[in-house]
């Protein structure tokens, strides 16, 4: 029997307060967070931003106990899935890759090196692609098999996207039908999806399917809904967690929650569309930050639909998306995982060695210190291009 390896993509998370600024650091140095015209400024630019808002994210991490718990939950989430794929007969060994912070993917890829797998699916934690999650994962694994001979060999079959995956839908379902049951008026609650919103342009110019994938996935999850209780509850549909000044995916979710409070609604169920594990865009950006606004206009009961983190149901579906793999019904190489429209222009990161990662603790000085006595002449000065962007 083969020796599978699936590895699992996410995000990533600060787990201490001090872990904060560099996280923030990577996230920005990653040019499909932030895309600039020219590459030199990647990196002062990450390091400035993540600067500025170390500050405040270290508060929001410490309203929420001091730090993310989203590797923890994912570890457990690969345990569970581990399991349920060795129940099914399955020599398979579960790895985790995060993104911007520990365990990073080319620990990953050093594993599943050392541990002599046979073959290696491919799964993010995100339902839905985006150029921005699952388009940079992918990337970033690619580059890493691509510099390593040893790696190169290994047979690889990627999972693009599994919003629509049957399982996902009904647990989702499920969750929230719970949730909706303990309103004191059931079917006048109101269903709100809120998802991670990406930059408008994303979609506009890049061709990103995020957008799309996200409606029709809260579509799928409403009729399956529907089913469960038997009546019909009004829904709507909104994108969170903005930066910056750019226009991101509307409509935004603190304006729909006064739009609805205008209305006149009084229970709403909160469904974290995006998030199939608690961090801090559900413990704090929603539990806290959006719980105020909603009662601020009037929205009484105030529901949040907990992330999936290890239901069962969840983790099956997760198996179900493995295993079809494996028996060749689905799955994609790499390099259609990876590729971008061919509009899409990024540069090649690899030229740099910054960041705060395994094979890479380099600091430029001499930028650094350019970008900071700019910063530092635009504060007193009181004036500047980081003022215009919303920055300072």
């Amino acid at each position: 029997m083969s020796r599978v390896g699936v590895l699992l993509l996410n995000l990533g998370g600060p787990e201490r307060i001090k872990d904060v600024g560099p996280f923030l650091y990577n996230l920005f140095s990653d040019p499909e967070i932030i895309r600039l015209p020219v590459p030199a400024f990647q990196k002062p630019l990450a390091w400035l931003i993540s600067s500025l808002r170390s500050k405040r994210s270290q508060e929001a991490y410490k309203s929420i106990g001091g730090g993310s718990p989203l590797r923890r939950i994912t570890e457990q989430q690969a345990r569970e899935l581990q399991s349920e794929l060795r129940k099914r007969g399955f020599d398979a060994t579960t790895y985790v890759a995060m993104r911007y912070w520990h365990p990073f993917t080319e620990s990953a890829v050093a594993d599943i090196k050392a541990d002599e797998i046979d073959q290696v699916i491919v799964l993010p934690l995100y339902p839905h692609f985006s150029i921005s999650t699952s388009g940079s994962s992918f990337r970033e694994l690619r580059r890493l098999r691509d510099g390593d001979n040893k790696f190169k060999n290994f047979p690889i079959s990627c999972i693009r996207n599994w919003f629509d995956n049957s399982s996902y839908v009904m647990s989702m379902s499920e969750l929230i039908q719970k949730q909706v049951l303990s309103c004191e008026e059931p079917e006048k609650a109101h269903i709100f999806f809120t998802a991670h919103g990406v930059p408008k342009s994303y979609v506009d110019e890049a061709g990103d399917p995020y957008q799309d994938q996200i409606q029709n996935c809260s579509l799928l999850i409403i009729d399956q809904l529907e089913k469960l209780l038997g009546y019909e509850n009004t829904f709507s549909l909104s994108y969170q967690s903005r930066v910056g000044p750019e226009e991101w995916l509307k409509p935004y979710t603190e304006d729909v929650l006064e739009e609805l409070g205008k209305k006149g609604t009084k229970e709403l169920v909160v469904v974290p569309i995006s998030f199939v594990s608690e961090h801090i865009e559900t413990l704090q950006e929603i539990d806290i930050e959006y719980r105020e606004i909603a009662l601020n206009f009037g929205i009484s009961n105030f529901r949040r639909v907990p992330a999936l983190d290890t239901y069962p149901l969840f983790i099956e579906g997760l198996a179900d998306l493995v295993e079809a793999c494996l028996e060749g019904s689905s799955g994609i190489s790499l390099e259609q995982a990876s590729n971008l429209p061919d509009r899409v222009k990024l540069y090649p990161q690899e030229k740099w060695q910054w960041g705060w990662n395994n094979s890479s603790e380099v600091w430029n000085g001499r930028v650094a210190m350019v970008v900071f006595l700019s910063f530092l002449i635009e504060l007193i000065i009181g004036n500047g291009p980081l003022h215009q962007l919303g920055l300072i």
